[in-house]
């Protein structure tokens, strides 16, 4: 892959712009512009390489901007300008069989790792607040990134299971296994297109972005405020 072009997505909100890599879900930053957001993805190429270290997916960070090939560009939601990317790149439509169901897996697996060792890592530090206070503490971003995986799971018709905050570490593990199962079964026999109550499911190209964003969002922001 070295030398070869990165092609990029860009959601684009009145106020916020995500770049996301088409094929590495979870390498996705954000900017004021189209500009910042690019040059946002580039910086954080090496720590996406980091987080892939060990899985064998052929990840090589790339140095240079030119690397960087636009190729969509979306139209973003209030989420987006919120700070959470929130459309699908046409890619996601695209099949999704064991092959894909398997690399997929992988990259969660390592994306999963990556906050696994982050949190171990801030184990007895008090994270830094942001300027007027704010930011969750370490056991609330865990609780968080476990509730958000849990939701996000039924947008695939996976179904969580309880999630029991006095043992996060058997609920996380329980809660990856459902996910993997659900994928398994996305590949094999697809997703419906709407949801029992209501509204639609995710694609499972989709729910592996989104779900791989917001678990190293937090891998990061969990290194970031325990930093000396």
């Amino acid at each position: 892959m070295a030398g070869a072009p990165i092609d990029v997505y860009l959601e684009e909100g009145p106020r916020r712009v995500f770049a996301g890599a088409i094929d590495w879900p979870g390498w996705c930053r954000s900017g004021r512009d189209a500009e910042w957001a690019l040059e946002a993805l580039l910086a954080y190429a090496p720590r996406y390489a980091e987080a892939l270290r060990g899985a064998r997916l052929g990840f090589r960070a790339p140095a240079r901007a030119g690397a960087l090939h636009v190729r969509e560009r979306l139209p973003g939601t209030a989420t987006t300008d919120f700070g959470a990317p929130d459309v699908a790149p046409a890619a996601d439509s695209g099949p999704f069989d064991a092959a894909v169901a398997a690399r997929m897996a992988r990259i969660l697996r390592a994306c999963w790792s990556a906050f696994d060792r982050a949190a171990a890592g801030a184990r007895g530090l008090e994270l830094r607040r942001g300027p007027r206070g704010g930011g969750r503490d370490l056991d609330a971003i865990v609780a968080h990134v476990l509730g958000a995986t849990a939701g996000y799971l039924r947008r695939i018709a996976g179904t969580p299971p309880r999630i029991d905050p006095g043992n996060a570490a058997a609920s996380t593990d329980e809660l990856r296994r459902s996910v993997e199962e659900a994928l398994s079964r996305a590949a094999a026999e697809g997703v419906p297109e709407t949801r029992p109550r209501g509204g639609r499911m995710w694609r499972p190209r989709y729910f592996v972005r989104r779900e791989a964003w917001h678990v190293l969002d937090h891998a990061w922001e969990i290194q970031d405020r325990a930093a000396p």
